[in-house]
């Protein structure tokens, strides 16, 4: 606790002032789930779907992250520097991996996640495909093939034959378990079919694509070769040549810039591409330019295109049920995304039911439910009702749409307040779920709710009652009580939430240490509407102070007056209810000719003890009577939490 000085014939010249202190519809698909992964780089990704495993291959991070289908990392091969190409055993056994700066494939185990073996194979492996239990391997601008059948592995490099492979973005191959003794090669505008059941890769025939391509694909029925990179029409597509004579075939649209292509076991393809404002993977139906679903992935980063996907960084699951694709941001963080039901059309389903209505009486709502393939007259639509008395939903007798996919119903809603109609299609071997919402306000009787004490003022520390008073209401008679002191310092608390007595009150006891403002709330129910009511109460402060440094107390006339040598400083301790910042108003006055003159007051800081000790220096002479009191004035003693408190007059006089 600090002292301040006040001298005496400063106060008698000076005066100081005081401070004045509904609607549910269906766009684009998004994924189902999302998931970080650990890695630097994507190389490649598998899909293992009898133990539902997803394999990413880590070129940058030597390493294969091994997810299940939501993402979550349940293995890391480490020390495989460089791994990209990534291919499954038609048993789903074996994944094998392409480790590039290694010279070497190594077989991983997929029950136990361990390398098994690993084979040298004299050059730096990239892309692989498995193809009657040989794993064909991407070299240079060349292929090979390693068998491990026999007692030993045999490897075969460069059997592209005649085939003029020269491109930058690499060698790349394709082949379907569907389709057994077919290879597809391609590179740098060079394409071609290989016959690969003897020991060896026969050519079947030769062609051309486009030179951007950055992934292949074969067809299940054997018929084309797909390529992430193609016409249609000159735009960007996924580009289809027949695998007879890699002639261009009608192929499929994307946005731009198409990087990726995989085909699933039933024949449906998805094209992914390089979008920042645009869908980034398209799935279509065989032969149908149109695509039935498209994924749009966030944006994570920080720039204003949203993530993008990495290149030839798709995979079908064998049940075509999921495609499984990994995205980049900004900053460089890779995301393992399931694009769940992909061969499914989306469809919207559109909810509008009027904004209000009167509770008890008929409503009418009515939307419609379209998609890419129209669905038949007659799709039963599923209605919930939610409302204050079924939170959980209530569900009304179903809709059928019409042969332009509208559809109305009516409802009686029992209960007032927010009542929200939920419609839902269920879905069916080729169209999604669809779900659209609508919300209507329902009206309810006014509440009568009081509260007790506002504006009144209390001593520091009292005791107060407040008392909620409900009048008429359906069935909740519920009230709850919160007090919120004034400062930052304290937040609002609930004080009781109980039910009314029978005479509809409901109080709680408030200690009024500050102004604090008292809040009433019933939530409402079926009937009557939710209502909240306020009061505000004042706290004095608490404000003492105690006179030190006198040699005895006396009267004079009625008044007790404390003596002091004309000599003598006298000390003020003023002790008042801490508040962070706050100080005391040091006011004094001196008695002249029969009245009292008011000669200033001075504001000082409060220790965090809530004391304040001044010292008045001694006049030198005596005769001088005066009077002091320390007050707390809302809003000029540094804050406002309490109500302006005025402490006792402190009557001293100097004398010999």
């Amino acid at each position: 606790m600090r002292r301040r000085t006040i001298s005496t014939a400063t106060a008698l010249a000076v005066v100081f002032s005081s401070a004045v202190l509904a609607v549910g519809t269906a766009g684009p698909a998004t994924a189902d789930s999302a998931n970080t992964l650990p890695v630097k780089s994507v190389g490649d990704i598998v899909v293992d779907g009898a133990h539902q495993r997803v394999y990413v291959s880590d070129p940058t991070g030597g390493k294969i992250v091994v997810t299940d289908y939501a993402g979550a990392v349940k293995a890391t091969l480490t020390g495989l520097s460089g791994v990209s190409g990534l291919a499954l055993s038609a048993d789903s056994g074996q994944v094998y991996a392409a480790v590039t700066n290694g010279d070497r494939i190594v077989s991983v185990e997929t029950g136990t996640y361990t390398e098994t073996a690993s084979y040298p194979v004299g050059t730096a492996p990239g892309d692989l495909e498995v193809v009657d239990g040989r794993v064909w391997f991407a070299h240079g601008t060349d292929f090979g093939s390693l068998d491990v059948s026999g007692a030993e592995p045999v490897v075969h490099l460069a059997e592209r034959g005649d085939v003029e492979f020269h491109g930058a973005f690499g060698m790349f191959l394709a082949s379907d378990p569907a389709v057994p003794g077919v290879l597809v090669a391609g590179n740098g505008g060079a394409l071609a079919v290989y016959d690969v059941t003897a020991d060896g890769a026969t050519l079947r025939v030769k062609g051309d694509m486009d030179t951007a391509v950055k992934q292949l694909d074969l067809t299940p029925d054997g018929g084309q070769v797909l390529t992430s990179w193609g016409s249609p029409d000159f735009g960007y597509g996924i580009g289809a040549y027949s695998t007879a004579d890699l002639t261009e075939m009608a192929g499929y649209p994307t946005d731009a810039y198409p990087n990726a292509v995989r085909v699933a076991p039933n024949g449906s393809v998805a094209g992914g591409s390089f979008s920042w404002y645009d869908p980034d993977v398209h799935i279509h139906r065989p032969g149908d330019p149109t695509p039935t679903r498209e994924y749009d992935f966030p944006n994570t980063g920080n720039s204003s295109g949203a993530d993008t996907l990495v290149d030839g960084a798709l995979a079908w699951a064998p049940d075509a049920s999921r495609v499984f694709a990994v995205s980049v941001n900004t900053y460089g963080t890779y995301t393992l995304r399931a694009l769940t039901d992909p061969t499914k059309e989306l469809p919207t389903l559109t909810v509008a039911a009027p904004a209000t209505a009167e509770r008890a009486k008929k409503l009418t709502a009515t939307g419609r439910l379209t998609s890419k393939a129209p669905l038949p007259a007659g799709t039963v639509l599923k209605v919930i009702r939610t409302d204050v008395e079924s939170p959980s939903g209530k569900a009304l007798a179903a809709v059928k749409t019409k042969a332009d996919g509208t559809f109305s119903f009516t409802d009686v809603p029992p209960a007032g307040g927010k009542v929200t109609y939920k419609v839902s299609y269920a879905g069916d071997a080729t169209h999604a779920p669809a779900a659209g919402y609508d919300a209507v306000q329902v009206s309810r009787k006014a509440t009568a709710l009081t509260l007790n004490n506002n504006g009144k003022l209390y001593a520091y520390g009292k005791d107060v009652t407040f008392t909620a008073h409900l009048g008429a209401t359906y069935k909740n008679r519920t009230v709850s009580l919160y007090a919120d002191p004034f400062g930052s310092d304290k937040p609002r608390k609930l004080l009781k939430k109980a039910k009314v007595n029978s005479s509809g009150n409901l109080s709680a006891i408030v200690d009024m240490t500050r102004d604090t403002a008292v809040t009433a709330v019933f939530d409402g129910d079926a009937r009557y509407a939710s209502k909240t009511v306020k009061s505000t109460a004042y706290a004095n402060a608490k404000v003492s102070t105690a006179v030190s440094r006198h040699y005895k107390t006396g009267k004079i006339g009625s008044t007790t007056y404390y003596y002091f040598h004309k000599n003598t400083d006298p000390v003020f301790t003023t002790t008042m209810n801490y508040y962070a910042g706050r100080q005391q108003r040091f006011q004094l006055q001196v008695y002249y000719q029969g009245s009292w003159y008011d000669s200033g007051s001075e504001y000082f800081a409060l220790a965090t003890n809530g004391k304040s000790a001044v010292r008045l220096e001694a006049p030198g002479d005596s005769g001088i009577r005066a009077r002091m009191r320390s007050s707390y004035i809302n809003g000029s003693s540094g804050d406002s939490v309490n109500s302006t408190t005025h402490g006792a007059w402190k009557y001293f006089v100097f004398t010999r």
